[in-house]
């Protein structure tokens, strides 16, 4: 039997709130925004740790990873993330956003991060990056 034609299905997206940081609005406003782009999407709820959005993003076959974080303690969080990956050989790529210092972009990037989106992004951007993230992933599996 022929595997499912993934451009067939919708992208599965994980939204996870790692850390102590206690405010979800943005992270519920990215999720809806993205169930009204078609997409399927897994909240994590709050003060989730990097193992349980591994693991979840795993169980759920999740297309992209993404992570919420206001608390600053955004590259902490991305190589704790990044190394779950990996020692579990899953290739499913991450897209963060909340408060993120433009000058720790680039370290996020050169960690693997896929995408990054501070406050000024708009809805429409992060939709369309967690399209973009999605479709690399699914040509990267071809």
């Amino acid at each position: 039997m022929a595997a499912p034609d993934k451009s067939a299905r919708k992208i599965r997206v994980l939204v996870g709130k790692p850390g102590l940081d206690g405010h979800d609005r943005g992270a519920k406003v990215v999720a809806s925004a993205l169930r009204d782009a078609g997409m399927e999407v897994i909240y994590t709820g709050l003060r989730c740790t990097p193992d349980v959005i591994v693991s979840t993003a795993i169980q759920e076959s999740c297309d992209v990873i993404g992570l919420s974080v206001l608390s600053g303690a955004h590259e902490s969080i991305a190589k704790r993330t990044l190394d779950l990956l990996q020692a579990r050989n899953a290739h499913v790529p991450i897209l963060m956003g909340g408060v993120i210092p433009p000058e720790d972009r680039e370290r996020l990037r050169a960690l693997g991060i896929g995408a990054i989106y501070g406050q000024e992004a708009t809805l429409e951007e992060i939709v369309e990056g967690v399209r973009t993230l999605a479709a690399r992933a699914w040509e990267a599996d071809k």
